[in-house]
C-alpha cells in the first residue's frame, strides 16, 4: 500500500463536569491523505506546521515506533473542516488520522483501542481522542498506560449547536488559567454533576442537563479568556436554551436544545454581536475515524 486516506470527526470535551473526561464526536471532518514519499512534506496547512512537530506526523511516527519501526517518509494532505484552537477537537483529529494511517500503511492490524493508547501521550489526556477514534459520546480515563473507555447514550431528541469567534484560544493559554488546587466542596459539587450527567443526556433531560453543566471546576477561569461568552449566553438563553457549556478549552461554546430551530434563530441573535460569532449546528457521529481506502 502506498497510501491511504483516513477521515476523523471533530469533538467536543470535557461538558463541564466531565472535564478531561468526556468527549462527544461531531459530524464535521478532517480528511488526510497519507502517501510515501522521498521526503516528509504537508499540503493543507500553514508553513509553520510543515515540519516534525506537526501532530498528524507525531502520531503516524509514534505507532511506527511502537511496532518497533522505523515509519517511513510520507506526504500529508490535509483537508481542514474543523476549525484551529476552537476548542472542537482539531489536534485530536490529526492525531486519530495519523495513527489509523500508520496502521494501515504498516499492515500491523492494531485496534482502535490500541491506536488510543499509543497516541494519548501525545495528548495528554484521552477525552478528544476517544471519540475521534470510536465516535458518539465516550467517557474515559487513563490507566497507567492503558485508557478505559465507556459509550454513553444520547437521546435522539437532543440539538447541539456550537459558536466560535473570529479569534482563537489555544489550549495552553486556557489550561494555564486553571488552579492548581480545588477546595473539597468543589470536588464533590463536580462528582455529584458528573454523577448524574448520563442520566440526563440518555433521556435528553434538559432541565437536569442545565444542572449538571454548571460546574466549579474549569468553566468559571476560562470564561474570563472568552470575550464575549456572557453575551452569547444571554442570546442563547433567551432563545429558550438552559443547557449551556463551553467546548472543550474554548473559545466555542455548546448550546444543547430538543428545538430544531434553534440554530437559525440563534445565528440571527448573534449576528450584532463583537467577534463574527459562526453558528455551527452539529450532530452526533456514531463511528469516529475511518479509513476511506
Amino acid at each position: 500500500m502506498n497510501s491511504v486516506t483516513v477521515r476523523v470527526p471533530a469533538t467536543s470535551a470535557n461538558f463541564a463536569c466531565g472535564f478531561d473526561v468526556l468527549g462527544c464526536a461531531w459530524t464535521l471532518y478532517d480528511t488526510l491523505r497519507y502517501t510515501r514519499s522521498d521526503a516528509l512534506c504537508f499540503s493543507g496547512c500553514g508553513a509553520a506546521l510543515q515540519n516534525e512537530d506537526n501532530l498528524a506526523w507525531r502520531a503516524f511516527e509514534a505507532v511506527y515506533r511502537g511496532l518497533g519501526q522505523t515509519p517511513p517518509k510520507v506526504r500529508i494532505d490535509i483537508r481542514a473542516e474543523i476549525p484551529l484552537s476552537r476548542g472542537l477537537g482539531s489536534s485530536a483529529a490529526v492525531l486519530a488520522a495519523g495513527a489509523m494511517a500508520a496502521n494501515a500503511l504498516s499492515g500491523a492490524g492494531l485496534s482502535k483501542a490500541a491506536l488510543l493508547e499509543l497516541v494519548t501521550p501525545i495528548e495528554g489526556h484521552p477525552d478528544n481522542l476517544a471519540p475521534a477514534f470510536f465516535g458518539g459520546l465516550v467517557a474515559s480515563m487513563r490507566d497507567g498506560e492503558r485508557v478505559r473507555c465507556a459509550p454513553w447514550s444520547l437521546h435522539p431528541s437532543l440539538r447541539f449547536t456550537a459558536l466560535y469567534p473570529d479569534y482563537t484560544l489555544p489550549t495552553a493559554v486556557s489550561r494555564a488559567a486553571l488552579p492548581k488546587q480545588v477546595p473539597f466542596s468543589d470536588a464533590v459539587f463536580e462528582l455529584s454533576r458528573l454523577a448524574l450527567l448520563p442520566t440526563a443526556f440518555r433521556d435528553g433531560d434538559l432541565e437536569l442537563l442545565a444542572l449538571c453543566l454548571d460546574d466549579r471546576l474549569h468553566q468559571p477561569f476560562r470564561r474570563p479568556l472568552i470575550d464575549g461568552m456572557d453575551e452569547v449566553r444571554k442570546a442563547a438563553e433567551a432563545l429558550g436554551c438552559r443547557a449551556f457549556c463551553i467546548s472543550g478549552a474554548g473559545p466555542s461554546l455548546l448550546c444543547i436544545t430538543d428545538d430544531a430551530g434553534f440554530s437559525s434563530r440563534l445565528s440571527a441573535a448573534v449576528e450584532e454581536l463583537p467577534h463574527a460569532w459562526t453558528v455551527l449546528p452539529l450532530s452526533p457521529d456514531g463511528t469516529g475515524a475511518v479509513q476511506m481506502e
